[in-house]
């Protein structure tokens, strides 16, 4: 059997970002990441996750790979008797130069590759794991090749499916919605600049997201039968829909990749970490596309799992079990504040209830016309801490 100081479990951008920080802390540590299909999303990472990456060191320079997040754009379209006012919010009100960066997903796999290819003690293996066992002497892992490794540390990045989460005994609830998320890129008969555009509509947001040029990621929530009998209908009557959606406020739309539907759900644990297993990105955490919080979170757990790492300087004992309990108890604040506030959110922008609809519109007021209580807003949805 193989031992090691640490496993990562996952491929994915939270996964390697981990993994990165596991080894840069000096440890002896193996990346179960097995060969998946090149992620063609982007993500939008505010201004605190980027900081993040160019001090891990796995980006350099954000306008080397992304595009600009400077305003943010709100119409509510729900045709309601109560509706918000149009606001639009700018990142030089908040002294910043952009609110965060709109990166494609293959560009930050490379780089972050390419980061972990520099450290001579991270091993990457293209298995999953098929097992995990808690045993008196640290955690077993058993790989879908039937080899098994002993690590004192296990970190499951591994997905809303997460094995790790599941092997490891941690409990989770899961709540799923009828609306699904439409997804794909669109070339646009105008720029939207750096502005990201959200519409409100009242089964969701059909958001446009900056990717430079004329070209915008889109985020559709609606119905799943909606956006099926969309897709279904072919390019055209995709596009028909996509007009309609986005009021025609930056001419044509064409489309520049296929769309893509994904379910909706949210899901969160108790705790995220212990007995030396610790959870990070989805499978401790996820949530409706709402205010960008998925890889920003992802990152957030990756950042105060390097901070209980560096606080673990004595590696005696049951140091990883130790470890284990401080990323728990830096996680616990920020994974409820926030999952109380995306759930919030967008069950606010759903409910058909006169009262909810009353105090959405009434936030949106407030913070359209009262400076400091928009700047806190502001704070909260960078994730800054």
């Amino acid at each position: 059997m193989q031992r090691t100081d640490a496993v990562v479990v996952g491929g994915g951008l939270t996964g390697l970002a981990a993994a990165v920080a596991v080894a840069g802390a000096g440890l002896e540590t193996v990346h179960l990441a097995p060969v998946s299909p090149r992620d063609q999303r982007t993500s939008a990472l505010m201004q605190p996750s980027v900081d993040y990456l160019k001090g891990a060191g796995l980006v350099d320079e954000p306008a080397a790979l992304g595009h600009p997040l400077t305003r943010m754009r709100l119409i509510d379209a729900t045709g309601r008797l109560l509706r918000a006012p149009e606001a639009l919010f700018d990142s030089a009100e908040a002294g910043l130069e952009a609110f965060g960066w709109n990166f494609a997903n293959v560009k930050l796999t490379d780089a972050f590759e390419a980061a972990g290819a520099g450290l001579a003690n991270l091993s990457t293996v293209a298995q999953a794991m098929s097992g995990l066992e808690l045993t008196p002497d640290g955690p077993v892992l058993t790989l879908a090749d039937g080899s098994r490794l002993r690590a004192p540390l296990v970190v499951g990045a591994d997905g809303k499916k997460s094995l790790v989460r599941a092997s490891a005994g941690f409990r989770a609830r899961e709540h799923g919605f009828e609306q699904s998320a439409l997804v794909c890129d669109l070339e646009l008969g105008r720029p939207i600049g750096g502005t990201s555009v959200e519409f409100h509509y009242p089964n969701g947001p059909f958001t446009l997201v900056p990717a430079g040029g004329n070209r915008a990621n889109l985020v559709w929530i609606d119905d799943r039968d909606v956006l099926k009998a969309a897709q279904a209908g072919g390019e055209e009557r995709l596009r028909a829909a996509l007009l309609e959606k986005s009021q025609r406020l930056f001419g044509d739309i064409r489309l520049a990749t296929a769309a893509f539907i994904f379910p909706l759900s949210t899901l969160s644990v108790d705790r995220a970490g212990a007995d030396g297993v610790v959870l990070v990105g989805e499978a401790a955490h996820a949530f409706p596309p709402i205010g960008a919080q998925g890889l920003n979170l992802g990152l957030r757990d990756v950042a105060d799992l390097a901070a209980a790492l560096a606080a673990e300087s004595d590696r005696t004992g049951n140091w990883a079990v130790r470890l284990s309990e401080d990323y728990a108890a830096r996680r616990q604040a920020d994974l409820a504040r926030t999952g109380m506030v995306v759930d919030v959110l967008f069950r606010s922008l759903l409910s058909p209830m006169l009262p909810a609809q009353m105090l959405r519109a009434a936030g949106l007021w407030a913070l359209k016309l009262l400076p400091p209580l928009r700047r806190q807003a502001f704070a909260q949805g960078m994730g800054v801490r």
